[in-house]
């Protein structure tokens, strides 16, 4: 049974052609055909049952209200810059900052050991391209990564950071694979003092076999090193594997146990499925392709149950949060307003050696419930019914607590009330410091692409023409021509 009909790539030409999205027994599917290169029929989803209760968390957005680049008789992604069609405004901004790596990786979705040119803005460049995601209306961009290539071959990194920072942005990381915070002991204090928030560090597994063969090398020695020298500075990690099918996807669990056994400095982790920017030939892609239902499933099974495949939920899932905190502070918020079916999260908590999903002790959707109807009452009342609406809420809101079920040492009533009351970083951040994100975000190729998904992409880079290009979009499509045309040297 086809389920929607949408937009999607020719993964041979790139030109934009339709697709299906269809039931095949239990698994979701994409087919397509491009006039030039035939048939493609890839998975999309490989669980009918999730993708289903994913699409109730369904919440577009109205993109921004002063766009880059403005829509033309081609269809999308044909003209990314960010355009009126695109419907999310920025979440996370990233800037690759250089296409040098001192790693050649199999699985880099940037390719960028391969390049035979020297992509890398300048700082003054770079100015810019912060400043035009800050520029963004209604929203400014609040978050930025910085990218590559590795990020920490630049010299100027720390100062970049520090860049950041003066620009407005409350939350900077850099994407790296550690080696030079291995290297190197001072650079994790400098960043630190510059103001880096979180280092999200490439992190393959427990073993050394994941690295020899998606790296080349055995780098867990270095991963671990770098978080030592992270740790002494106090400098927050965010542990980002790259899952691929026979080589770690076998190794979700130990992740998350080292993780959890790192808690003090290890704030989250953030798996990341393959996805193959135009490099696997076609018959190799699924054997490779790992879903998000896929990675759901082997989580409970690799953690003997004690988070489970209905403890995880849609990014975009979160919206009510920010519709309630728009509504009291009556200014635009930043809102997760991602395709349902980009990602999937879930906060666990720690006691003793006892995972327990935030899920397991807080009915979620009756708090999201709660958050939009308060949202509603405090928009269509007055003042005197926003405070009302406020205080109803505050008191409503520990019976959405199973406190028999929740973690002894930690009150989690205040820690959820503090961060409505007081809607600030610091108050989040006291709710992070207790918990660790282990979320799931499978980026697209051009095998599983959807015109609706990139249409409400909330990560989303900065290029140095003015433009600013969804995550999938760029690294499908846009990537090579961009760093050619602003290629600094030719030759390494």
């Amino acid at each position: 049974m086809v389920l929607k009909k949408i937009k999607s790539l020719c993964p041979e030409c790139l030109q934009v052609i339709d697709a299906e999205i269809y039931e095949d027994e239990d698994n979701v599917e994409i087919r397509k055909e491009c006039k030039n290169h035939g048939k493609f029929e890839n998975t999309y989803w490989s669980s009918n049952e999730l993708y289903k209760e994913a699409s109730q968390y369904d919440h577009k957005g109205n993109g921004i209200e002063n766009p880059q680049t403005y829509s033309n008789k081609e269809e999308c992604p044909s003209n990314c810059g960010l355009c009126r069609e695109h419907e999310s405004h920025t979440i996370l901004g990233l800037i690759d900052v250089t296409n040098r790596c001192n790693l050649k990786c199999s699985v880099c979705f940037a390719n960028a050991a391969t390049a035979k040119y020297i992509y890398e803005p300048s700082y003054e460049e770079i100015r810019k391209m912060l400043r035009t995601l800050r520029a963004n209306e209604p929203v400014p961009a609040p978050a930025i990564q910085y990218a590559g290539g590795e990020p920490t071959v630049r010299k100027d990194i720390v100062e970049l950071v520090k860049l950041a920072k003066g620009e407005g942005f409350t939350h900077t990381q850099i994407a790296t694979n550690g080696i030079k915070l291995a290297k190197n002991p001072e650079l994790a204090e400098e960043l630190k003092e510059a103001g880096l928030n979180t280092v999200y560090l490439q992190f393959d597994g427990v073993t050394e076999e994941p690295y020899i063969k998606a790296r080349g090398r055995n780098l867990l020695p270095t991963k671990l090193e770098a978080i030592e020298n992270c740790r002494k500075v106090e400098l927050g990690i965010v542990l980002v594997p790259t899952l691929v099918k026979g080589v770690n996807d076998g190794q979700i669990g130990d992740i998350i146990k080292f993780a959890i056994d790192n808690i003090d400095i290890i704030r989250g982790i953030n798996f990341q499925p393959v996805s193959f920017a135009g490099r696997t030939p076609s018959d190799e892609v699924e054997g490779q392709r790992v879903t998000i239902p896929y990675f759901e499933n082997l989580v409970e099974e690799q953690t003997e149950s004690q988070i489970k495949v209905e403890d995880f939920y849609p990014a975009s899932s979160v919206i009510p949060i920010s519709e309630f905190i728009e509504a009291i502070e009556g200014e635009k918020q930043v809102t997760f307003t991602c395709h349902p079916h980009c990602g999937a999260a879930t906060y666990v908590f720690v006691e003793d050696d006892e995972i327990i999903p935030v899920t397991q002790f807080i009915d979620v959707d009756r708090l999201f419930n709660l958050l939009s109807k308060s949202a509603e009452d405090i928009k269509e009342g007055n003042i005197t019914g926003k405070a009302k609406t406020i205080a109803r809420a505050t008191v409503e809101l520990p019976r959405v607590i199973d406190r028999s079920k929740a973690p002894k040492s930690i009150d989690v009533k205040n820690i959820l009330t503090s961060v409505f009351k007081e809607r600030s970083y610091a108050a989040l951040g006291e709710f992070h410091n207790k918990s660790m994100l282990i979320a799931c975000m499978h980026f697209m190729d051009p095998w599983n692409f959807d015109q609706d998904r990139v249409k409400r992409c909330v990560i989303h880079y900065a290029v140095p023409d003015g433009r600013i290009i969804p995550f999938c979009s760029m690294n499908t499509i846009y990537r090579e021509e961009i760093e050619k045309k602003f290629a600094i040297s030719s030759g390494k």
